[in-house]
């Protein structure tokens, strides 16, 4: 050929560069580039496989006949044309040579029947087509000479020329194919730095043709020409046929999987598109609803003031004539007055031996405490045991044991160490975080080699235990080395060696020249994590030292999209193996652990200065809450001191300075709270000999719940007996007896409300929502039980000190008795009946509170704060190691989790049904190509063991015994290789060995039965509580889509069912239902409140009305304030909000109650007295001692309580405090409801015409007779 033919401007340089006559001058039909083998290539250092490179030979093909035509039938049946019509342009050596090659690329690409044979006619073509010449065009030669002397020319570099229709076809039916081993593509192996990701056509014919990558023998220039259009100098550009994924190679086979082809999967309908947010306008929508209602409420609220207005007449206010619902609540008032009179009476008469039986009943039942099991375990605290989540976690780690254990280490550059960019001469310019440098690697390869040489004296057992003691060692599980351990980290690209990570080379690209070191190496690996050698002069692995990848995104971390080499975290992984707690192995690792942590403090402590090192293990979390628990118990007795304390000086009515010893209440204040703690104490030891379970977060909410309910009544009863003036011949103890009948039945309407409210709650399927709701009502109970006897005592023993004018706390001491003296010091009643009482309930005032309130609650109802895990940096205080390593460059950690399908016993129809996996189902069901539910599943491909074990390439003998034709195994050949498999090391020439991937992926009996198998997928990255909520959503659809097309099988069992497993699963499960669980919950704690209220309050609809109205009120408000504050509503969260109930029916059912009883002759007057009376002794009883407690709260370490404990339990009292002594009051002025039995005076207030002269009862028309005289 004279010079160039038109070539296209796309390949015209290629074209000029090959245009080497001397080398292919002929270019025709029938006649070869090259033939035969010249030895190796001397420009291919490192190679697995034989470097062999062809003869230049341009002369025509030779006929195919014999060992040589046998072989071709096998490898390239394509070029086969007859048994005396096959020519070729390749020898039997050469096509030995090509039968390994392909094979090896077979491990990879035979999964598709379709790709492993475009990608075999590849090569057949290149070496063996008798049409060789057409299309390649050999450009450099080397000469060598043989032992004997012969001179030959080695083709070490051609061209080879495709149409671009063909080569596009080609790697379409490839680009799919996904490699089970490691759960990425198999494309990820054959695109160099591209991966799977950044692959293209061109870019994987190139890396084909790569010397450098260590498995071609040559250099092979592909160049694409564009349809329709010829290069010229007689070259033609391969055009053959090439299968789509998606078609059968013959009317026998089947084609791809739907797993490797997204053409083979079935139709599947478009994903409905999310609804979108509900507006009216511009506006929110339910903001707008919200609205129209407070204006329409408030319309009708101020049109029925204004009716009411102008309809009221003065005349004189008669006693409203009372049906058998109020004369029977007055009779059950009266009833239960008349007990709680007799009754302390009788304790006021006998205080100390009331004090000893109620001292040692708390004591004895106290002393089950020492039986009492504390949970830790997150699992046995959020999970219910019966739910699915614990099910199906159960069922996995008994056939595949827990996950495994994970030690991490954070390193990031302090100050954001500023980065660089680094100009390759093999990979283009690329840019460097500050924290990727040589520096860096070292230090951190430094605190690698630390943590790897780390072990730990075991004192019981007289031994060392080191990492090789504990790791999980994939390749080799039996005796692991240091070598053999499952490390993940960016040095693992280097093998962990310092020499290979200095190492630096010189390189010719073209016509530059530069060197290549580290960085060269690196930005080849995090692209092809999978490679045995990289395509530098360098020629490192990019294997880990234990013989597995490191991919990227494991080892590198808060990196934009997938330019790894800006990450700005460096991450080092150690798996561990996690032993049952009964192996005594466990202790082993979580010593090991407590090394590691111990090795990585001081290396940080050194290395403060220049970087940020944050780390964790798998004790982490566990370590830290019991850390900052112990930590923390300071924090809660200075807490309870101060409380303590209030109440202590609160109690006390003081009339002069020389009296201040003598009514003082420490005493009778340090009583109290020691009966509150009995309560405490005995409901815990009461459950715990039950066998009840408690947990950390039990044992600091419930003392502060039942001591704002115990304060409250010791507020109400002490204040109510010093404002109590004796009655002419009345002694003190029927003084004490009087006053417990006034206040005792309001305060066993509140205890009455809170115990069966959180009976109720405990029906919640949460193990912790469950174990605090029955431990509450318990605690209420007893602390009620415990006041009506030894509180009533110590108040009887404290009146008869104060009589007798001794010191409080010194009653051996004292001073003169003085005569009767007047009303001590008060502050808060006369501001609640001089000053704020009647600018609350004015005329002008009063109208503007009830519609102010209803706004707020309107505004309140679209607002929704986000689901939290209460797991996480929350548990831990924000000094702890754990913080940054959770929640590493202040946000969620970038990663992906694996996630397991697991299917109950053998695949359907055994290695038939198994096929499913392979090549011989249409369907592939374990993928989650076209699936709408399976978005937040999609990152990386699931890894099946079945398509690995089932042989589906062309070898049909294995192992000496030869398989039928269909090459399938029947059961028994199945289950009797099925262990090889698994325990069969996977090499170069085998990659299929199953050891490391998925030994432990099958479970197996004695009998080698298959109990249970698992193929494992992966998770997009993850960051909230609702990413992770969303994740199991979706996966729970997928296992339903899955076990709904398995079933579909001949054969397959109908009740045949896959799950979905993770770690997190069974800690996020409680999210799907939160919402409803607790609205159910929170619903339930009311319903109680409302109907004990209705019946205590002698059957008073519109009382118990306002009641529940002012309670829901409360926990709306806090709520609303939860989403503007950042607290997530979680199952702790859940928690306080059911301790809201209970706290809020003390602020609210106090009040009303004494509204119900006030004999005041308007509903204003009455809501008045109420406000006045009882609204001064709840705030001091609840509000005052809740505050100063909550307040020391804030200054805990743990975040846990910052969050749900401080300010949620400030929301809360404020809340309740607010409602109680703002809406509360309005809401009842409105209300117009019967007067009760008054329970200050010794008779009840009723219409003298429906009473007795003989009887203070009613007569008629009442049916009850219960009713006594008192």
């Amino acid at each position: 050929a004279d010079g160039v033919s038109p070539c296209c401007p796309l390949w015209a340089a290629a074209c000029n560069k090959g245009a080497a006559p001397e080398l292919t001058p002929i270019h025709r039909a029938g006649y070869c580039a090259f033939y035969d083998e010249c030895g190796r290539n001397p420009e291919v250092n490192v190679s697995l496989v034989s470097s062999n490179v062809p003869c230049l030979y341009n002369q025509p093909a030779r006929l195919a006949t014999g060992a040589l035509l046998q072989l071709l039938r096998s490898v390239c049946p394509e070029l086969v044309r007859g048994d005396n019509d096959t020519r070729v342009c390749c020898t039997l050596r050469q096509l030995t040579a090509l039968q390994v090659s392909v094979a090896l690329s077979g491990t990879v690409l035979a999964r598709c029947p379709s790709c492993s044979r475009n990608f075999a006619n590849l090569y057949c073509n290149n070496i063996c087509s008798p049409d060789q010449s057409l299309f390649t065009n050999v450009t450099r030669i080397v000469n060598r000479t043989t032992v004997l002397g012969v001179q030959q020319e080695a083709v070490v570099e051609y061209q080879c020329f495709y149409s671009q229709r063909y080569a596009d076809a080609a790697f379409d039916s490839c680009k799919g194919v996904r490699l089970p081993a490691t759960g990425g593509y198999a494309i990820d192996t054959m695109c160099g730095i591209y991966g799977a990701r950044l692959c293209t056509t061109q870019r994987w014919l190139d890396f084909q043709g790569d010397k450098n990558n260590g498995l071609a023998p040559l250099q092979i220039d592909f160049q694409l020409v564009p349809n329709g259009t010829q290069p010229g100098d007689g070259i033609e550009p391969l055009d053959e046929r090439a299968w789509g994924c998606n078609e059968a190679l013959s009317s026998d086979q089947q084609p791809c999987s739907c797993q490797d082809c997204a053409e083979s999967c079935p139709p599947v309908p478009a994903p409905p598109s999310p609804a979108p947010p509900f507006r009216l306008g511009a506006a929110d929508g339910a903001l707008v609803i919200c609205a129209m209602l407070f204006g329409f409420f408030a319309l009708v609220f101020l049109t029925a003031l204004m009716c009411r207005g102008k309809k009221k007449k003065k005349k004189a206010v008669l006693a409203p004539r009372r049906g058998c619902a109020v004369r029977l609540g007055t009779c059950s008032h009266r009833f239960l007055a008349g007990i709680f009179r007799r009754w302390g009476t009788l304790v006021a008469g006998h205080p100390l031996p009331v004090l000893v039986v109620a001292a040692v009943v708390a004591a004895g039942l106290s002393a089950g405490m020492a039986t009492l099991r504390l949970t830790t375990d997150p699992v046995e605290l959020w999970s219910a045991p019966g739910s699915q989540a614990r099910q199906e976690k159960a069922f996995y780690d008994e056939h595949f044991g827990p996950f495994l254990r994970t030690c991490q280490v954070i390193v990031t550059a302090r100050d954001q160490r500023p980065g660089a960019t680094y100009d390759s001469v093999v990979l283009g310019a690329k840019n460097f975080s500050g924290v990727l440098s040589a520096e860096v690697l070292q230090v951190l390869l430094e605190l690698q080699d630390q943590l790897t040489g780390a072990s730990v004296w075991m004192q019981e057992e007289g031994r060392e235990v080191t990492l090789q003691d504990v790791c999980y060692a994939p390749l080799n599980p039996s005796g692991p080395s240091l070598a053999d351990c499952c490390i993940n980290s960016v040095t693992q690209y280097f093998q962990n060696n310092r020499t290979r990570l200095a190492m630096v080379a010189t390189q010719t690209v073209g016509k530059e020249t530069g060197t290549v070191d580290w960085h060269d190496h690196l930005i080849y690996c995090v692209n092809s994590p999978l490679s045995f050698k990289d395509i530098t002069s360098l020629e490192l692995s990019c294997m880990a030292e234990y013989g597995g990848p490191v991919f990227p995104y494991i080892a590198l971390g808060g990196y934009p999209d997938s330019e790894y080499t800006q990450a700005e975290a460096l991450i080092i992984t150690y798996s561990l193996n996690n032993f049952p707690r009964s192996d005594p192995r466990h202790k082993w690792v979580l010593s090991w652990e407590q090394r590691f942590l111990e090795v990585v403090r001081d290396f940080q402590r050194n290395h403060s200065q220049n970087l940020s090192i944050s780390f964790m293990a798998e004790r982490s979390l566990e370590d830290e809450i019991n850390r900052t628990t112990g930590e923390d118990i300071p924090v809660f007795a200075v807490s309870y001191l101060v409380v303590f304390a209030y109440i202590a000086l609160a109690l006390g009515e003081y009339t002069a300075w020389r009296r201040v010893l003598v009514e003082s209440k420490v005493t009778l204040a340090l009583g109290g709270i020691a009966v509150v703690l009995g309560a405490v104490f005995a409901s815990m030891g009461f459950l715990a000999l039950l066998g009840l379970p408690s947990s950390l977060i039990i044992l600091e909410v419930v003392p502060f719940l039942v001591l704002a309910v115990g304060a409250d009544n010791i507020f109400i009863f002490v204040q109510e007996y010093q404002q109590s003036q004796r009655e002419v011949g009345e002694t003190r103890e029927q003084h004490i007896g009087r006053v417990l009948a006034q206040v005792a039945p309001s305060m066993l309407l509140c205890s009455l409300s809170e115990v069966i409210c959180f009976l109720l709650g405990a029906l919640s399927s949460m193990p912790a929502v469950r174990t605090f709701a029955l431990t509450a009502s318990v605690a209420i109970a007893f602390d009620f039980l415990l006041q009506m006897s030894g509180f009533v005592a110590l108040l009887a023993l404290d009146a008869r000190r104060q009589e007798a004018a001794r010191f409080d706390i010194c009653c051996c001491c004292g001073t003169e008795k003085e005569g009767p003296t007047g009303p001590g010091l008060r502050v808060l009643r006369p501001f609640l009946s001089h000053f704020y009482t009647p600018l609350l309930l004015h005329r002008l005032i009063r109208p503007l509170v009830f519609p102010l309130r209803t706004c707020d609650g309107a505004h309140w109802v679209p607002t929704t704060g986000p689901t939290g895990c209460p797991l996480g940096a929350t548990g831990c205080p924000l000094d702890s190691h754990w913080v940054p390593a959770a929640v590493p460059l202040g946000r969620p950690p970038r990663g992906v989790l694996g996630v397991y399908w697991v299917p109950p016993g053998c695949p359907p129809q055994g290695p038939s049904g198994a096929c499913h996996g392979a090549t011989g189902c249409p369907l592939f069901p374990w993928g989650v190509h076209g699936v709408p539910a399976a978005a937040p599943l999609g990152a990386y491909p699931a890894s099946h063991w079945v398509p690995m074990a089932v042989p589906t390439d062309d070898i049909s003998c294995a192992l000496g015994q030869c398989l039928n034709a269909t090459r399938r195994p029947t059961v028994e050949e199945f289950e009797r290789f099925l262990p090889w498999f698994l325990h069969d090391l996977p090499t170069l020439q085998c990659a299929k060995g199953g050891l490391g991937a998925y030994d432990t992926a099958v479970s197996m009996d004695a009998n080698g039965t298959i109990m249970a198998s698992r193929f494992m997928a992966y998770q997009r990255p993850l960051r909230t509580s609702q990413e992770y909520t969303a994740a199991l959503r979706a996966a729970r659809a997928l296992a339903e889509n899955i076990t709904g097309t398995l079933r579909q099988v001949p054969g397959t069992d109908p009740d045949f069912r896959v799950f979905p497993y993770t770690v997190t699963y069974v800690y996020y499960e409680q999210y799907l239902t939160v919402v409803g669980e607790g609205l159910f919950t929170l619903v339930l704690c009311l319903v109680p409140t409302f109907l004990v209220s209705f019946v205590l309050l002698g059957m008073d609809l519109r009382s118990s009305v306002a009641t529940l109205i002012t309670i829901t009120m409360i926990l709306l408000d806090t709520v609303g304030i939860m989403a503007l504050w950042d607290i997530p509503y979680n199952a702790v969260a859940l928690i306080n909000l059911v301790a809201a109930v209970g706290i809020s029916v003390e602020f609210v059912s106090h009040l009303t109650c004494a509204f119900a009883h006030s004999t005041k002759p308007t509903h204003v007057e009455r809501a008045a007295e109420a406000t006045i009376t009882m609204g001064s002794k709840v705030v001091a009883g609840v509000a005052m001692t809740n505050l100063p407690g909550i307040v020391v709260l804030a200054f805990a370490k743990a975040q846990l309580i910052q969050i749900f404990f401080f300010r949620l339990n400030l929301i809360i009292t404020l809340a309740g405090l607010a409602h109680g002594l703002v809406f509360l009051p309005v809401l009842l002025s409105y209300m117009v409801s019967p007067h009760l039995v008054s329970l200050v005076s010794p008779y009840p207030y009723v219409n003298p015409r429906l009473v007795s002269p003989l009887s203070p009862c009613p007569v008629s028309p009442c049916p009850y007779t219960w009713c006594p005289h008192t």
